[in-house]
């Protein structure tokens, strides 16, 4: 059997009224939309920048994965829809749609994701079936599964999501025996709170 890494990468349109509604009632919705912009080429920027992976963009709402994109998603990127449910249900449904081998999932709010980071994600798979990027607010920029890991499904439930709890409760969720490496924690850009924390840091 032929084992792929795949990388997974949950977005929206970048279009008002559809993504980032939290950081739009803060700030407005065309600064909202311009910091998401950002966020968007710096992920799939970081996601073509090795082609030892192949690259995902699952889309929410499913009547999405069609529109025109402005060349915000990279064209030779396959597109598919997340589907009904939870994040949960749909994280669980996208791995299970993947090809054979190691995946990880992404998310487009990341202003600090990089190609070294996905890379080095991947490498940890070697020797560890999980891997978190945590985020600043308690929820994760990154989880990655080894092939082994996801012969049996990841119990993405129970889950508290868009919580401080999201990243320790899946944690808890897994075998005790998982072998878990975590690597830096980056700001999750949700809302005015959060960008502003992170622009001080610059």
């Amino acid at each position: 059997m032929t084992f792929q890494r795949t990388l997974l990468i949950f977005a929206k349109p970048a279009r008002m009224g559809v993504s980032k509604t939290r950081l739009a009632a803060d700030i407005g919705p065309t600064e909202a939309q311009r910091i998401n912009r950002f966020c968007h080429s710096r992920a799939m920027r970081a996601a073509r920048s090795d082609r030892s992976w192949t690259s995902i963009i699952c889309v929410a709402p499913d009547s999405a994965v069609t529109l025109p994109t402005g060349g915000l998603w990279p064209a030779d990127f396959q597109r598919q829809p997340q589907g009904l449910g939870d994040l949960g249900e749909r994280l669980a449904r996208a791995f299970k749609r993947a090809p054979p081998g190691p995946v990880a999932v992404i998310g487009t709010d990341i202003p600090d994701l990089s190609g070294k980071l996905i890379r080095t994600a991947f490498n940890a798979l070697r020797r560890r079936d999980v891997v978190f990027g945590p985020a600043d607010d308690g929820g994760f920029w990154l989880f990655a599964a080894s092939h082994a890991m996801r012969r049996q499904p990841i119990a993405f439930a129970p889950v508290r999501w868009s919580t401080p709890h999201a990243m320790s409760d899946l944690i808890a969720s897994l075998p005790a025996s998982t072998r878990i490496t975590r690597l830096r924690t980056l700001a999750d850009l949700d809302d005015a709170a959060s960008l502003k924390e992170w622009s001080c840091r610059r």
